[in-house]
């Protein structure tokens, strides 16, 4: 099993967007960046753990917890003329973006923040201190671990 932190913005699609579908289980789509859509492409997989961050709000802060329940498949939208993800260049013989479907969780009692994995040594090599504005990246099993533990209270 892999470990994954993958971004919405809350206005956009949040953690209680997710809840609140049928089953809590929502399709990750829309994702239009190339390193991004390999990881969902080639290495996220069914029962893979999700980090569910909320980006671009007044407290970026990873907010729950998500599972993957269906791998990779091509990403509708990029096929719909009317969706604002439509990539004229993307044909069903062959796509360009995919997307996963991810069920609900948790969420945490206490919002890890960005700044609070900014300040924990024990999360400085994740992939959001690092490179910081990818939407899909691998979180290693020790970073789940804290960023759990943190979510819950504890320290």
């Amino acid at each position: 099993m892999n470990y994954w932190l993958f971004k919405s913005e809350p206005d956009e699609y949040s953690l209680s967007d997710l809840q609140g579908e049928p089953g809590g289980i929502g399709r990750w789509d829309g994702i239009r960046n190339y390193q991004a859509r390999n990881f969902l492409r080639d290495q996220v997989e069914e029962g893979d753990g999700v980090l569910f961050y909320h980006s671009a709000c007044k407290v970026p802060a990873v907010v729950g917890t998500a599972r993957v329940v269906r791998a990779a498949y091509p990403d509708p939208a990029q096929f719909d003329p009317e969706s604002k993800y439509c990539d004229p260049k993307a044909s069903t013989d062959k796509p360009r973006w995919y997307c996963v479907d991810i069920q609900w969780q948790s969420a945490f009692a206490h919002p890890v923040s960005l700044k609070d994995i900014k300040q924990n040594p024990a999360l400085a090599e994740m992939v959001l201190v690092k490179q910081g504005r990818l939407s899909i990246q691998p979180v290693t099993a020790a970073e789940w671990r804290q960023i759990e533990k943190l979510g819950a209270g504890s320290d």
